[in-house]
């Protein structure tokens, strides 16, 4: 399959910087409003705030701007029904705030979560702390990437833990879990690193940890962009995801990052 198709996006560096320029300007909507705890419950329950609502706007206009022919689905936009997304070879998959406690909690643990879906795999993706100043991203082909502030970029790279490894282990710092303790009782833990939002699976790709084991409920707006990165992170070949996209509810099971 070609890199580049009539849908507009071709599988480059020029592409990644783009996406990284679109995440740079929904952060920067999102730190107008660092400092704010207001927050309303949406109908599942999550809070939602007026910095989702103006990064969402950022880049649903970006996006569309560059790519009129590719639908998007955002966490805080309509989401087309299962019967027509089943038809989409190509979409883009936004959470424009992943980590809305951690942003009300004002510990720099959110993120700008975008990444291009393609024959329901990431193949191009950008995760963005702004708190932090700290890009993570990656293509298919173009390996993964990560950037503090203004310095330049490095690649990054994870591995397969060795067999019988003491492992560091990132874990949900808002989301604690029963099943995750039976969990890492049956491995070798060297290690357990609490963070938020998706900043935990890029933590497993540039390195900084071994695993990342979920188990409780996320929506793949929520892993997608880190998912890509963790993909595109291998030396010698991509690292293989439990993750997949496209499904009918747009709900992940159980999984565990990093062990394959």
């Amino acid at each position: 399959m070609s890199a580049h198709d009539s849908s507009g996006v071709e599988i480059a560096p020029s592409s990644m910087q783009r996406l990284v320029s679109i995440a740079r300007d929904a952060g920067a909507e999102i730190m107008r409003w660092y400092g704010s705890t207001e927050a309303t419950d949406k109908a599942d329950g999550s809070p939602i705030t007026a910095a989702d609502e103006a990064a969402h706007a950022s880049i649903m206009k970006a996006l569309r701007s560059w790519t009129p022919a590719i639908p998007i689905i955002s966490e805080e936009g309509d989401i087309a029904p299962a019967e027509e997304r089943r038809a989409w070879r190509r979409f883009w998959l936004v959470d424009p705030l992943d980590g809305t406690k951690e942003f009300i909690n004002q510990n720099g643990e959110f993120t700008v979560n975008v990444a291009l879906i393609e024959s329901d795999e990431p193949v191009l993706g950008v995760v963005y702390a702004p708190a932090l100043d700290r890009f993570w991203f990656a293509g298919r082909g173009l390996g993964a990437w990560r950037q503090s502030a203004d310095s330049e970029a490095e690649r990054v790279y994870s591995s397969r833990p060795a067999p019988g490894a003491a492992l560091a282990v990132v874990e949900s710092r808002s989301h604690p879990s029963s099943r995750l303790d039976e969990f890492l009782a049956t491995v070798n833990v060297g290690r357990r690193v609490p963070s938020g939002s998706s900043i935990k699976l890029c933590l497993v790709a540039d390195g900084s940890a071994d695993i990342y084991p979920r188990f409780g409920p996320t929506m793949e707006w929520d892993v997608a962009a880190g998912d890509c990165v963790f993909r595109c992170s291998g030396r010698d070949e991509p690292r293989h995801s439990p993750l997949t996209y496209n499904k009918p509810d747009l709900r992940n099971g159980d999984f565990v990052i990093g062990l394959e």
